[in-house]
């Protein structure tokens, strides 16, 4: 980067950079710094009537306010923000006073994390304070952080524009408060169902990302190349094939998080890498993982936020449990006045004219039925509610159902009106998945891209025996987006896909730059 291209203030900050190298203060140093305390863990812990606590804190600064002989400065780490209490004197003992009127003063920034050795007191406003004995710069900032700056009422370089901020998610854990917060109720969301899990002693696994077939879903797939193999690969669409073989192979309980990749849109709900949690379990039906799933739904919502209860929008959602049960037929006649039971292909693409639903000949009987429900239902479905029963022709690896063999045993569950997740009583029967399959590659040729391929290794897989099970996939981020709160997906990916900047050439070297959106 040519020095035309730096702002005055990452010029200066440059200046600052050299003129503490000259002094000899390294503004990267090597060694260890011993950190013994936090900032609310301090706060939590101060007691008026204590000796004074001494610490070693480090973070970086977020504001200063510099007075003669005397300054105070927040300091920001992990946890939150401490004020910090500067004496000349008492960081300058000595006759040499340009630790303060230098260093502290002109040559450290907002931004730079330092260290900071001292005691902790209550200043006369009544503020738990740390009283500075020792600063160490820890790592200089040569970029000025864009904080909100208030002017008559406005604030002003707030960092509130969604792509520099899902760009430079960075600088928005820095900056906007609550940001962190979120990713912290991500993480204890994994937790929760990793310990729901466990303590039903099903085992966490790992499965290949790059496949050879892409299966276990409708989706159109990335595509790879292996170069010593020689052969095309897919980013894994879905782990659900694999998964099955560990239950042939006698795991009777296996789960997975795992990253899926699929080469489609992207909006408000959608990003073409995302994470999907699926588990498998011998012995039972798709009646019992709805139980299962309800109750593993209301566990994580008390561990991430203590209530059953979460405000999405305009909306209260409650994940206490049970959960109502609809079957796909209801809820489409509910919602179009149409019976789509025994309806073949034809009749169904004319119902979808009648309701001026889009269609193209690609599409067989699932898409069609899968279209009406997509268009005119789901999105109804704000409390988690359970849609069962789905036509066979929308789920090639779900078992028939037991008293009707137009349907299939498999729900998926609707919340805030979209699909959090789904579920099967898993296909075991490997001629019929065989025919399944066959029956998918007659809509890849009418032109469908998501039908599923025929993955011979998987039939002889069952060939060898699956005992009955039920499996259930459920989409992470989108469960993270209710636990937090958050309307748009990229609120809780720390780095959601972007369009590459734009660039321009650098005019003395001809070097491509990111430009300034």
């Amino acid at each position: 980067m040519s020095i035309q291209e730096l702002s005055e203030q990452e010029i200066v900050r440059r200046n600052s950079l050299a003129a503490l190298r000259e002094r000899g203060i390294e503004p990267y140093p090597a060694a260890e710094y011993p950190v013994d305390g936090h900032t609310v863990e301090i706060k939590e812990n101060f007691s008026d009537d204590a000796e004074p606590r001494q610490v070693c804190i480090a973070g970086r600064i977020m504001s200063r306010r510099i007075m003669g002989k005397a300054s105070f400065m927040e300091l920001q780490d992990s946890e939150g923000r401490i004020q910090v209490y500067i004496s000349r004197d008492d960081l300058c003992p000595g006759e040499d006073k340009d630790m303060y009127n230098v260093v502290f003063k002109k040559l450290l920034d907002i931004g730079d994390f330092i260290g900071i050795k001292g005691f902790v007191f209550r200043t006369q406003m009544g503020e738990i304070t740390v009283h500075a004995q020792e600063i160490t710069l820890l790592s200089k900032s040569l970029r000025p952080l864009p904080i909100v700056k208030m002017k008559d009422g406005k604030a002003y370089d707030a960092f509130t524009d969604p792509e520099q901020r899902y760009r430079q998610r960075y600088v928005d854990l820095v900056v906007n408060k609550g940001v962190k917060d979120i990713f912290l109720k991500r993480t204890k969301m994994f937790n929760s169902m990793r310990e729901f899990f466990n303590s039903h002693g099903y085992i966490e696994v790992d499965t290949p990302i790059l496949q050879s077939i892409a299966g276990g879903a409708a989706a159109r797939p990335f595509i790879t190349h292996h170069n010593t193999l020689d052969i095309p690969l897919y980013l894994r669409i879905a782990n659900e094939l694999y998964l099955k073989r560990l239950i042939v192979g006698g795991f009777e309980g296996v789960y997975e998080f795992s990253r899926n990749f699929r080469n489609e849109g992207m909006d408000r709900t959608h990003n073409p890498e995302f994470t999907c949690m699926e588990i498998y379990v011998s012995y039972k039906d798709y009646n019992w993982m709805m139980n299962f799933t309800e109750q593993m739904l209301e566990k994580i919502c008390l561990d991430v936020n203590g209530t059953t209860d979460v405000q999405v929008g305009d909306n209260v959602i409650s994940f206490k449990a049970p959960f109502k049960r609809v079957t796909m037929a209801e809820a489409i006649k509910e919602f179009t006045g149409y019976d789509i039971e025994g309806k073949n292909e034809d009749e169904l693409r004319q119902i979808c004219k009648e309701l001026h639903i889009e269609t193209d000949a690609s599409m067989g009987k699932g898409k069609l039925i899968d279209e009406i429900f997509g268009e005119k239902c789901e999105g109804n479905y704000i409390q988690p509610t359970f849609i069962i029963d789905y036509p066979i022709e929308m789920s090639p690896l779900t078992k028939r159902h037991r008293t009707n063999p137009e349907l299939t045993e498999r729900f998926e569950l609707m919340v805030n009106g979209k699909e959090l997740a789904n579920a099967y009583s898993e296909l075991n029967d490997p001629i019929d998945q065989y025919e399944r399959f066959v029956e998918q590659m007659k809509l890849s040729e009418k032109g469908d891209d998501e039908a599923m391929i025929i993955d011979k290794d998987f039939i002889r897989a069952l060939e060898y025996g699956m005992p009955p099970t039920s499996g259930m996939g459920i989409g992470m981020d989108r469960l993270a987006m209710l636990l937090t709160g958050q309307t748009t997906i990229q609120e809780v990916l720390l780095f959601p896909q972007m369009r590459p900047e734009k660039v321009k050439k650098a005019a003395e070297n001809g070097e491509e730059q990111p430009a300034e959106e």
